[in-house]
Formats: structure tokens, sequence, C-alpha cells
């Protein structure tokens, strides 16, 4: 398995799971220290899923574009072990709290916005790069948060989807598409090439 090791640290893996792992930390604190109530509400689940989702957003793509598109290496399934991998570290950070006294949930709802917003993640590597995809999970949570209420119509539940209870049809199909087009896609293509004068490329 010294490849496992040597591809997770190419990635800086390592690295992402510590900040996202401080990021969840520091939100369960605070939310600890200053609430009244054991359940977070959505808006601060959508936070802190966004807020471990972004670490991630490193680690999409190595520092050797050339070699991601060498033809000898099944990168597909890599790329989409990456993503379920992904999925299931920032949903266990989050779920690991529902024995505290500061809890994220429900289940469902951390499931559904972790697979959302990395499926966003992933379409945006896939179109923008690694380096940059971190806008298209940060930007659609930063309008939703502070912006947009839960309920609604069956648009206005789709467009604040992060929001909604576990049992919105409307919320769940938007997350569930977000999720299976941005993982298509970045498995599919990958991440684009850095130009010769982007600093990211040559790191």
């Amino acid at each position: 398995m010294r490849w496992l090791g040597l591809y997770l640290r190419s990635r800086g893996v390592p690295v992402a799971l510590a900040v996202s792992v401080c990021v969840v930390a520091v939100v369960w604190g605070l939310f600890l220290g200053f609430s009244h109530h054991r359940d977070a509400g959505m808006r601060l689940v959508a936070l802190a899923v966004m807020l471990a989702v972004v670490p991630v957003a490193t680690t999409l793509a190595g520092p050797d574009d050339a070699l991601e598109r060498t033809a000898s290496l099944p990168w597909p399934p890599r790329r989409a072990a990456h993503l379920l991998a992904a999925l299931a570290v920032v949903t266990g950070l989050l779920l690991a709290t529902q024995a505290t006294a500061a809890r994220f949930g429900p289940a469902t709802v951390v499931l559904r916005d972790a697979a959302g917003l990395l499926g966003l993640t992933a379409l945006g590597a896939a179109f923008l790069g690694a380096h940059r995809c971190w806008f298209a999970p940060v930007g659609w949570t930063l309008v939703v948060v502070p912006f947009l209420q839960p309920g609604g119509k069956a648009y206005e539940q789709g467009l604040a989807w992060m929001l909604q209870a576990s049992g919105s049809r409307p919320a769940t199909a938007v997350a569930v598409t977000l999720a299976l087009v941005g993982a298509a896609a970045y498995t599919a293509l990958g991440c684009p090439r850095r130009p010769a004068s982007d600093p990211a490329a040559g790191s």
C-alpha cells in the first residue's frame, strides 16, 4: 500500500484532514460554549459542513498535471474513490458530535449537505481547477445562509436546499443532482491543466 501513502501525501490529504478536523472542532466548541441548545440549527450545520468541505478542494489535483492525464493509470476510479472517501470523512466528522452535548444533525441533513457541497466542489474542480473550486461551495453557502429562509415554494426550497428539513424533496433533489453531476464531471475530466504562469502549476 505504499502507493496509497504517496498518493495521499502528494495531494496534501493529511494537512487537509487536519484543517477540517480543527475547523469542525472550533465550530463545535463555540456552539457548545455559547448556545443553550444541544442541537445546532440548519444554518450552523450548513456552515460547518461547508467549512469541513473547503479543505478537500486542495486535494482534488496533484502537483503534476501531466501525470494526472497518463493513460496507463486508471484515474477515473481513483477520483471517484477520492470523492467517496471525502464524503465519508466530512460526514463522519460532523456526526461524531452526536454523542456530545452539542451536536450537528440530523444525519440525513449532514449527509445531504456534505454530498451536495462536495459535488459542487467537484464540479468546480472539473472546470475551474482544484485551486479555485472552493469558490462554488463557499459562494452558494454565503448567499443562502444569511439571506434565504427554509421552507417556501419548491423552487425556494431548491435554492436554499442546505437549510431545509430532511423531508424536503426539492432540497434532496438539488443535493443529489449536484453530487452526481459534480462527481461525474470530476471523475471523467479531472482538473483542467494549469497555465505555466499560474503559481500553483509548479507547486
